[in-house]
């Protein structure tokens, strides 16, 4: 537990020192802000624009679903593409640069690398979501009346779940290839073939990527609960499972 806690902190220490945790906070409070602002201000550049143009373009009012429709975008895209861009050196940097040679020599179990790793690329993540979120809903319920958000908890939280999934990907692939390029493009590739699945029918309500954009259907309720639960359980077990696969395979690759 000691070793655990102690190379978790030297995780938290790297990623301040080599601004991973400072870019994604900031990134994410850009996310956060920019999605209310969006949806509040594009209906009225588009009439001024129109206005000089000589062409009549007329937009409803926005509501604080636009806002939330543009923060799943902004989140479930380019929040996701911050993510994998900052975690892909998790343990490919670790292969590169030979670090954990002294380490495990001395007795440090294998799995707590791993453990550790995951946990502080896990809070880092968390604590950057729940701030887009924090910035996002106070701007949203400052411009609009909030009104009924349906399945609000497992919305969001849905969207987050695919960001771990991803970080999951990605330890996993580095340590499969033991290289930053390979962590990419195992993660890119997964990525790939779970949007080609999207174009077999009624695949989409077992498919993990629907979590990162689609469940505003359910926060609007246009779609119930039980259309999402499939891929919320599956990629949950998809989480466990390349978690647990990365620490067997870690502790038989040769560092």
């Amino acid at each position: 537990m000691r070793a655990y806690l102690a190379f978790t902190k030297k995780e938290f220490t790297e990623n301040w020192r080599t601004y991973k945790l400072p870019i994604l906070l900031v990134v994410f409070l850009l996310f956060g802000m920019m999605s209310p602002l969006l949806a509040k201000l594009t209906p009225e550049l588009l009439k001024s624009l129109s206005d000089t143009g000589g062409v009549v373009i007329t937009l409803p009012e926005p509501t604080a679903m636009d806002a939330w429709a543009q923060f799943f975008k902004n989140v479930g895209q380019m929040g996701m593409l911050a993510i994998i861009i900052v975690f892909s050196g998790l343990m490919a940097t670790e292969f590169s640069k030979g670090t954990l040679v002294n380490m495990l020599t001395k007795g440090m179990k294998r799995h707590t690398v791993v453990l550790s790793k995951l946990t502080a690329a896990t809070v880092i993540w968390t604590v950057s979501f729940l701030l887009c979120l924090a910035v996002s809903y106070a701007y949203t319920a400052y411009f609009w009346d909030m009104g009924t958000l349906h399945y609000a908890f497992l919305s969001f939280f849905s969207l987050w779940l695919f960001g771990e999934f991803l970080i999951s990907l990605l330890i996993f692939g580095g340590i499969l290839f033991k290289s930053l390029m390979g962590s990419l493009l195992f993660c890119g590739g997964v990525i790939v073939a779970m949007t080609i699945l999207n174009i077999i029918p009624n695949i989409t309500r077992y498919n993990p990527s629907s979590l990162s954009g689609a469940t505003l259907e359910l926060l609007n309720g246009q779609k119930g609960l039980s259309e999402f639960m499939p891929a919320f359980v599956i990629c949950a077990v998809l989480i466990i499972v390349f978690s647990a696969a990365s620490i067997t395979l870690f502790n038989k690759k040769q560092i």
